[in-house]
């Protein structure tokens, strides 16, 4: 359900609009969200009844994938287009596994940065910062990522849902080369992407409509140009597979639910 009290909604938010990010946290039930978002999800699931089956299996992979990095001694991780901070953030899931993890939270929605600092207000290990996660600069070189992040040691870089809305024209894969090379060898790659070659959905018509009604462009892409994002890193099992076969530890989350992947899933190690 929305929430009532509108103290996270700036002046500059555009309410008229949906967004990606508000878009994504009614799928997965939260609260921050307007009715333009929900009428666009509702639309989409109108047509794809199990889109926020795919969101939450999505979401599910972020919470391995950071798991399996604390495992591996990642204590500091950069989370990439963040969106807004819902069920089982990346600061709760790293910080219940050990409470000493850091992390920098990246976006430039103005409702997933309001409510990121209000939910993250009193906690000095995790920062929200108001960044646009496609230039890297801004990013690596502010004030809080400084503060929080020491990039002589091994980072868990999390770039979940986050290149698929960036243009070619972007150049995805010059962005995550600044980052790669931010790096120190041991850090490792998280990323999720909506795969063209391997939607069971009529990709085409939600693309189409997502690009026509919300502030945010869709651009699904093959699995080898899925792979090239992880250049530098070497992929641990099972590979890039879609969300619900990287390493499925609950049955909720594989099983029956494989015919529904839509979205490729990795991590990989940099290897230099």
């Amino acid at each position: 359900m929305p929430v009532t009290d509108d103290s996270w909604i700036s002046e500059e938010t555009d309410q008229l609009k949906p967004s990606a990010a508000r878009l994504y946290d009614y799928l997965l039930g939260g609260a921050h969200n307007f009715a333009v978002d929900r009428a666009l999800a509702e639309k989409l699931l109108a047509k794809h009844p199990d889109g926020a089956v795919a969101a939450r299996l999505n979401r599910a992979f972020m919470r391995r994938a950071v798991l399996f990095m604390v495992d591996q001694g990642i204590r500091q991780f950069l989370d990439l287009g963040s969106g807004i901070p819902t069920v089982g953030n990346v600061h709760e899931v790293a910080q219940a596994a050990d409470e000493q993890c850091r992390v920098i939270y990246v976006d430039f929605e103005d409702v997933a940065v309001a409510h990121g600092e209000l939910l993250l207000a009193g906690n000095d290990r995790v920062a929200m910062l108001a960044a646009d996660a496609t230039e890297p600069s801004a990013v690596l070189d502010a004030p809080e990522t400084k503060r929080l992040i020491d990039f002589n040691e091994p980072v868990g870089l999390l770039a979940v849902t986050l290149f698929h809305y960036v243009a070619p024209q972007r150049d995805p894969h010059g962005v995550m080369r600044r980052y790669r090379d931010a790096l120190v060898t041991g850090s490792y790659l998280g990323i999720s992407h909506v795969g063209s070659d391997v939607a069971t959905w009529d990709l085409e018509w939600a693309v189409d409509t997502a690009n026509r009604e919300s502030q945010d462009g869709v651009y699904p892409r093959l699995r080898a140009e899925v792979l090239d994002l992880f250049t530098g890193f070497e992929l641990v099992e099972p590979g890039l597979v879609t969300t619900s076969r990287w390493r499925p530890d609950r049955p909720d989350e594989a099983g029956d639910h494989q015919y529904l992947d839509v979205i490729y899933a990795g991590v990989g190690r940099k290897i230099f």
